[in-house]
């Protein structure tokens, strides 16, 4: 499975801006996908989760609200809606996907089994 970021730039605070990632490759493995982000010179974090056929979506509870994650299975591609943007969410964003069947999707990094190149969003004051 191969994952493609993109969607990442400069922007003000206070703007939106939508992240895509698309997957090429042998898509019907994957069981969901996810977002997560790193800092400069922080740990990289979960944002949030999505399934790829049912299931409920699972958000980083302290990003919940001002980010949405979604996707469109028609083109192997989850979009990450962020609104009202800090610069404190300044971070290279990684999507990434997990391929082993859970009830739940999981937030922890070590468990999912593909990663993009990532992109960079950078918020200015």
């Amino acid at each position: 499975v191969q994952l493609q970021a993109s969607g990442g730039g400069l922007v003000q605070a206070g703007d939106s801006l939508r992240l895509s990632c698309t997957a090429s490759g042998r898509t019907v493995s994957v069981y969901g996908m996810g977002w997560f982000r790193q800092a400069p010179g922080k740990e990289r974090e979960f944002v949030a989760g999505i399934p790829w056929s049912i299931g409920p979506t699972v958000y980083s509870d302290s990003l919940k609200g001002r980010f949405t994650i979604s996707k469109d299975r028609a083109k192997n591609t989850i979009y990450l809606q962020m609104n009202s943007l800090k610069p404190e969410d300044t971070a290279v964003y990684y999507c990434a996907a997990d391929l082993k069947p859970s009830w739940r999707m999981t937030t922890s990094e070590s468990d999912y089994d593909y990663w993009g190149q990532g992109t960079l969003v950078t918020v200015s004051s």
